[in-house]
């Protein structure tokens, strides 16, 4: 097995604690109401803690698919919160899974630093494509700006 590992950081306007409701404590519910394509998110085992398995089903090409993420940490007084792909649509046969670590910290003005570590662990030593990596960045971002938007339109969030 393949591991590959990946760093982005972002930053946003909005305060750590505010995104990581919004990202973390109530994606669940707002990200079906923020991304058309993504029609539910539903826990398939577990109380929404570490070890949980999340099914997130979404509609692409016209059809519904889905992913499965398997929740490895989540740790509302830092911040962080840690996933896996670990089945559905989403991965590629090359791919056992692909884990997030994301961490949102204090960033200028009261907004905030978002770090995010993304490994892809491979079947065998086969790194992912350029395109895999390029499609799951864009959907990342978009995920991220989707919500940051939603706060920053509903400022009684």
């Amino acid at each position: 097995m393949g591991v590959f590992n990946f760093e982005d950081e972002t930053t946003s306007i909005v305060a750590p604690a505010t995104l990581y409701k919004a990202l973390v404590t109530d994606a669940d519910t707002l990200t079906p109401k923020v991304i058309d394509a993504i029609k539910s998110i539903d826990i398939v085992e577990g109380n929404g803690g570490a070890g949980t398995i999340k099914k997130l089903t979404f509609v692409e090409d016209g059809e519904t698919k889905y992913v499965l993420h398997k929740v490895d940490l989540v740790d509302d007084v830092n911040l962080a919160y840690h996933y896996s792909i670990v089945g559905g649509f989403g991965l590629p046969d090359t791919i056992e899974k692909i884990s997030f670590e994301a961490k949102l910290s204090a960033g200028p003005n009261g907004g905030t630093i978002a770090k995010l570590s993304v490994k892809y662990f491979t079947k065998g030593d086969v790194a992912p494509s350029e395109e895999e990596l390029k499609n799951g960045k864009a959907r990342g971002d978009g995920l991220f700006k989707a919500l940051e938007g939603y706060v920053l339109a509903n400022p009684d969030y």
